[in-house]
């Protein structure tokens, strides 16, 4: 049998445009970026809220089931692309892919984040890593059936001392051994 369906659209190539609209604003307690802490994990007790345009509000029916989201945003802040970065959690430099650093050719951050409760087209969130006022490109439920390998590699991070990753990571200054 013939497929007779013709496929007219055209494609986006590497060099295309794509442009994304804000669908709504990350309100967080994060105005520093050098203070923000650098991943949810280490960000336990942030709490913050994601304020969604109006006319996204029927978007999150049914997100109160989930007790975690995926939180996509732009990291207006960064500044400009760099291909080789030094990552807050190591003193020497790595591909940006191979990194989570925000000076990235597309700036665009992930989060994943307890959703506490929502109130119409107001998320309340905890454990929140991302600067205030950050423009919010998409939410989605976290399934750790589907989001979740059973067996992962960290890569170079996996090198990375326990103790120094929490204290970098939170932001705080760390000189080594036991505090």
């Amino acid at each position: 049998m013939t497929d007779t369906r013709r496929d007219t659209g055209r494609r986006n190539g590497p060099d295309d445009v794509v442009a994304y609209r804000p669908i709504g604003v990350v309100r967080s307690q994060h105005t520093d970026p050098g203070k923000t802490p650098i991943q949810p994990r280490f960000a336990e007790g942030c709490a913050g809220r994601l304020e969604l345009l109006p006319q996204y509000e029927e978007g999150l029916r049914d997100i109160e089931g989930f007790s975690h989201i995926i939180v996509l945003y732009h990291l207006h802040r960064a500044g400009p692309a760099l291909l080789s970065v030094t990552p807050f959690l190591e003193d020497r430099t790595h591909g940006v892919f191979a990194t989570r650093h925000p000076r990235r050719p597309n700036p665009i951050g992930m989060s994943v984040l307890r959703l506490v409760q929502r109130e119409g087209a107001v998320l309340y969130v905890d454990d929140v890593d991302i600067l205030d006022g950050t423009p919010i490109l998409d939410i989605k439920p976290f399934v750790a059936r589907f989001d979740r390998g059973a067996e992962t590699r960290d890569g170079w991070l996996g090198n990375v001392d326990e103790q120094e990753a929490q204290h970098r990571g939170r932001r705080e200054p760390y000189h080594g051994g036991d505090r």
